[in-house]
């Protein structure tokens, strides 16, 4: 049975940057099934240069790494995420980390 997990940018991002993560691992790891909002996509290309410079990969290296994290994240558009689950994700992380709660207090349509 898959286990459903929500990773955020800051996951990918240290998943990218070590050289040997167990969070690469387990974000590879079958036995989960990762959801994301797909702003994030977004968010991590941003930042590629730095994303390089840290990991020390070459560009075609990252991309590759980037390719197999992202196809096991099953990414949501932010239209379809309800307003009731925000107000859910924001009371988890409100005091775990701030930033993360950015998502919950974005307006649905």
């Amino acid at each position: 049975m898959e286990r459903w997990v929500v990773v955020d940018t800051n996951l990918i991002f240290s998943s990218l940057i070590a050289s040997s993560s167990s969070i690469r691992d387990t974000l590879l790891d079958e036995s989960f099934q990762f959801h994301a909002p797909n702003f994030i996509i977004a968010e991590l290309f941003k930042h590629k240069e730095r994303l390089l410079r840290f990991s020390k990969l070459s560009e075609p290296e990252l991309l590759e790494l980037f390719n197999g994290i992202t196809e096991r994240i099953q990414f949501t558009p932010l239209d379809f995420i309800s307003q009731k689950s925000r107000d859910t994700a924001f009371s988890l992380c409100v005091d775990v980390d701030a930033k993360d709660t950015l998502l919950s207090r974005w307006p649905s349509n």
